[in-house]
Order: C-alpha cells, then structure tokens, then sequence
C-alpha cells in the first residue's frame, strides 16, 4: 500500500539548554567524527570497542564505511562485524517465527515473549564475546553494527554504544519494494512479509530499543543515511522531557486507495498523489519532526514518546495496556467534482473487533472501537451503517461468501442502510458494527488503536468486487482487495438501522458555554470507551487534560489555533485547519487562542477513565 508523508506545519519546537544544543551533531560526516571522537578520548585501551545497535531500515553498510573511512583519516584500523553473522540460519528463524505468522491470511499473533538474543547463535554469541573480551590488538577499533549489536550478554563489553533510529515509513517503503534487510541477512529479502514485522520482529525491536535507549551513550536520527544527526544520551533524554511537555503535531500520512478521492488538491500539495482516501493524523505509526534550531529537524518515530508514558498516556493506561498509545484520528476524503456511482466512492462495507477479539484471536490489548464525525459535505453525502429492517441477513452471508470480493452482489443496497449525513454529524461504531464512509463527505475517523505495532483491524465483508489503486500506473488497475470474511462474520453484531437510528447517531450537548465559546460533549454508550467532544470559539476558550487525559485535538474550522499551557506560556504549539496534535496528559490546563480572526472550533477525543 502506498503512502505518502505531509510535512506541512510538523514542527515541533524544542528549547534544549544552550550546553546541550552545542552537543547535537548535523550531518553524517559530523555525525561519526564525533562517535570517533567520544571513543578515542573515554578509552584508554588499545583496542576500541564500539556497538551501533538500531531498528530495521537503517543503512548500516554505509554507515559502516563511514566509520571505516573516516577512523582511516586518523590513521585507525577498524574491524567491522555485522550482526547478521551472529543470526541462526534463516530455517530456525523462519521455525521461531511461524507461531506469529499463523495460518490466518491477514493477521498473525503478537510476539509477547521473544528477544532478539533468544535469535542468536550461542556458539557465534559466544565467539563475539570472546573477541570483545580478549583485547585483540590486530585492529584498533572493533565495531560491531546492526540490530542486536548491543544486546544484553554483551552491552558491558563496549566503550560506547550508539543506537541508530528509523521511521515507520520509509521503512515500510523499503519492505513493499523488496528491499529491506531483516534479522540474519546482509542483503533485502525480497519474500520479507509483512506479518513477520508487525507479529514478531517488531516486538523483537522494540524490546530492544526500550533497552537501548536506556544503556547507550549516543542517540542517532539514521532516518537519511546522507544527513545523519546524532547527539549524546543526556541529551536525548533532555529533548525527550521536553517534548512531552508540550501539545505535540506529528507527520501526516496519505494513503490513495479503491474509493480514493480529490478534497486534498484544494489543500494540500503532496508530490505523487493521485488520489486521496486514508489519511493518518494522529497515532502511533506516525514520525515527529523535532526542531532544535539547528539546520534539519530532528525526526523520530512516535514509540520514543512512550518512554514516557506518565506524562503521554497518563498512569490509567500506563497500567491497563503497557506500551500502548490507545487513539488514532484518520481524516478520509470524499470529494468528487462529478458524480460517481456509490461502487467508487464507497469504502469496503466492514466491522472492527472488541477486546475480547483481538485477545483471543491475535494477542492484542485493545479493540477497534469507532466514531465518524463529518467535517464537510457535499451533495450526496452518506454514511453506511447497519443492516436494513427488512434485510435477510443469512442471504447476505452467503452471498459475500460466494462472492468472496471477485464477483459482484448486484442487488447489495438492498441490505446496507445508507445515511444521509451533513456537517457536525457524528456516528458511534461499536465492534461488530456493519459499516462504510459513502463519499461525498469529509470524515474525521477517531479510533481506539488496538496495537503497539499501529496494526490495522478491519474486517472487510465487501468491496464491490472493483479493481483498486495501483500507485506505478496511477490507475485503479490492481486486483481487487482481499476480504475477511471469517472475521467478519464471526466477529458480526447484525444491527440494523432501528438500533443505529435510537443509538449510534449521537448528538452534541452543551456542558459549558457563555456566548463566546461553548463546549459539547457528544452522546455517547456504555461500550465505547472514550468521549467525542468539541469546542466553538469566537477569540479563546480552556480546556484541562486534569493530569490523567491524553487528548488528540483536530481544528475543523477555522484556520489557525494555538493551544498553550497555563502554567508556562512557553508550552505552545499552533495547529491549522484539518491538523490534529497529541496533548499529553501531563499537560494539564491550557487555552486555545484562535489566530484566524473567525470563529474556530476543535474535536477532541479522549478516553473516558484516566
């Protein structure tokens, strides 16, 4: 699946202590002189032993030859021992990961258990330990590099340990393309899966980078293998505290897809994209573009946050889902300047699991559970949600069953309800609830996110049998979509319209209010876990996460709003129309000050419990 990054209005301004800003290195030159640097002048013996452990996409072997080149400058010998080497054969990994892919098409199960050293070979661990131990002087530096390097039974063995960070999407750029370098390999696996990433060697990672960044001694931004940017882990940490005192923007993502449309031309200008369909806000899978004042911006993918989960998520979820940022906000286009049949500007007709489902079947901690709030409409405008009265419900099984997707259901209107919707309109969507953005509308999607790895969970039951994107032709030429029907249908509530009519179109309430701003809180049921609410502003209004309310904030009208803290004004960040930001829990109170001389109003989603 093709994505796109939009960067528009990203930053996010950092105010490091000036003692600390002189210690960020910019470029990759800069960037492994200063490694160099640190381990000639903190080591005295006469052998160098230095680890750049770090997450899948990085490109070691150049960062390997920089090393090399630069240490020969200094008239340095370097031995360079690659983590792949230390691997058990691509049989055994394959043995210990299959548990995790599953038989299951579409989903695997989450890898709770595993570490990277549990991979290795203990002979090949063994013989690496010896050489860091042993003091061999025919070489004045041994750099070992690639994930693991720094792993436990040998992180005590090093002068210095780096980490190299990556982003989610360039590194998925890298798997669809056949081109990234997995566990145990020096070259891509072109048959890399990505089950095997989201099931098993993302937890793997992961695992190890929490503990990385707690025992190295520099941090690395490898995200651009020509611009690398470092700084030592101090440092980090510093950036990091500070970061999460502040609302926080991250880097949107833009995904063209079978019912993609054209709202983002009279937006945003995205280089490549042809059409338009899901587009991520706000969540976990995204990257946060850090701004020191330095040239380039310092990017990081979104877990780092989760070193701090007090202050992010705040101690309800810290304890409940360990690890788990729980929100996400999607934004999905729906504009067509002609029009279209309901076969194209429909999404895939789908339900979302429960708790209870994801546990059972794939080992997450949280279900999908949904809301569509309608941020413009356009004439057509509809929503599919729930089954009609009149609908045979076993006759609409078996007939997505023998359609399995590749044939058309002529008659499928018959059975969906379609809603008419406009602007402020907001649809609750339980697990198990049959439903699908109808187009010719702007939808805010706010989500529980069920999965530490930002794994999706939609159970597709129809896709009108249509060919989707394909992004090297930009044409809806690709095969079509693969459907979950065994999911589906399992995991399916059958509510029809009488239900979705008296509970799943919820309305605002006004809670607070005097003219000049006013505050609603949508109605909401017991099994959803978190409240929609919104704020109307003419000038400014407050708002409070009380300490304990991680809150995702969307201005949907208006052009501009700076959201600052109370307690030091320094804490601020300005958002622009249809641009969400995470506002942690630690925040606390805080005003949001309209900068575009109209009225403005933001969405917020939020937990219920904190």
């Amino acid at each position: 699946m093709p994505l796109y990054e939009n960067r528009s209005n990203a930053l996010n301004r950092v105010k490091l202590a000036e003692r600390s800003l002189s210690q960020v290195q910019v470029g990759t030159v800069q960037v492994v002189d200063s490694l160099l640097d640190r381990l000639v002048q903190h080591t005295e013996s006469a052998v160098k032993r230095i680890a750049i452990d770090g997450w899948y996409g990085v490109d070691y072997a150049a960062l390997a030859r920089q090393v090399a080149t630069r240490a020969h400058k200094r008239g340095l010998s370097v031995r360079i021992i690659e983590t792949a080497r230390l691997f058990l054969s691509q049989e055994q990994l394959d043995t210990i990961a299959k548990p995790y892919e599953t038989d299951d098409p579409s989903f695997g199960w989450v890898d709770d258990t595993t570490r990277i050293e549990d991979l290795l070979d203990k002979e090949a661990l063994a013989n690496l330990h010896g050489k860091l131990s042993s003091r061999d002087s025919s070489c004045d530096i041994i750099l070992v590099i690639g994930p693991g390097a720094a792993v436990e039974p040998l992180e005590d063995l090093y002068d210095v340990i780096a980490y190299a960070d990556f982003t989610m999407q360039p590194m998925l750029w890298q798997m669809w393309d056949g081109l990234l370098v997995p566990f145990g390999r020096t070259e891509p696996d072109r048959s890399y899966g990505w089950k095997r990433y989201y099931y098993h060697d993302f937890y793997l990672l992961y695992r190890q980078k929490k503990h990385a960044l707690e025992h190295m001694d520099v941090y690395i931004d490898a995200v651009s293998a020509d611009e690398l940017k470092s700084m030592p882990a101090p440092v980090y940490q510093e950036m990091i505290d500070l970061l999460v005192q502040h609302p926080i923007k991250q880097v949107k993502i833009m995904q063209p897809g079978p019912w993609g449309a054209y709202r983002y031309r009279d937006l945003w200008q995205v280089e490549g994209l042809e059409c338009n369909a899901w587009n991520e806000l706000a969540g976990i899978e995204l990257s946060i573009l850090i701004d020191l004042g330095l040239s380039g911006a310092i990017n990081i993918p979104s877990q780092n946050i989760m070193q701090r989960p007090l202050a992010v998520v705040g101690e309800y979820v810290h304890t409940q889902y360990p690890d788990l940022f729980p929100l996400q906000v999607w934004l999905d286009d729906g504009y067509f300047p002609e029009p279209v049949s309901w076969e194209r500007s429909s999404m895939p007709i789908h339900n979302h699991p429960s708790t209870q489902y994801v546990k059972r079947h794939f080992n997450e901690p949280l279900g999908r559970y949904e809301t569509y709030y309608i941020v413009e409409s356009y004439p057509g405008s509809s929503t599919w949600m729930g089954y009609k009265e009149s609908a045979d419900l076993e006759e609409w099984e078996r007939l997505c069953r023998e359609s399995e997707n590749r044939t058309v259901i002529p008659d499928w209107q018959d059975y969906i309800k379609r809603w008419d919707t406009n602007v402020g309109d907001l649809f609750l969507i339980p697990p198990g609830t049959t439903h699908g953005h109808g187009g010719n509308q702007m939808i805010l999607e706010m989500d529980t996110g069920p999965s530490v790895a930002g794994t999706e969970y939609s159970f597709f039951t129809y896709d009108f049998a249509r060919n989707t994107w394909d992004d090297k032709t930009k044409t809806m030429t690709a095969r079509p979509m693969r459907m979950h029907l065994e999911h589906s249908f399992d995991n399916q509530k059958w509510i029809r319209e009488s239900r979705v009519l008296s509970h799943h179109r919820s309305r605002p309430l006004t809670i607070e209010g005097n003219g000049k701003y006013r505050k609603d809180r949508y109605a909401t049921i017991d099994e959803m876990p978190f409240h929609i609410e919104r704020i109307f502003m003419e000038t400014e209004a407050e708002h409070d996460t009380e300490g304990r309310f991680m809150q995702i904030v969307t201005l949907v009208e208006g052009e501009r709003v700076t959201i600052v803290s109370l307690d030091d004004p320094d804490k601020r960040t300005t958002i622009e129309r249809l641009q969400s930001c995470v506002v942690p829990a630690g925040f606390g109170k805080y005003r949001y000050v309209n900068e575009s001389g109209r009225h403005a109003m933001v969405v917020i989603l939020r937990l219920k419990r904190g």
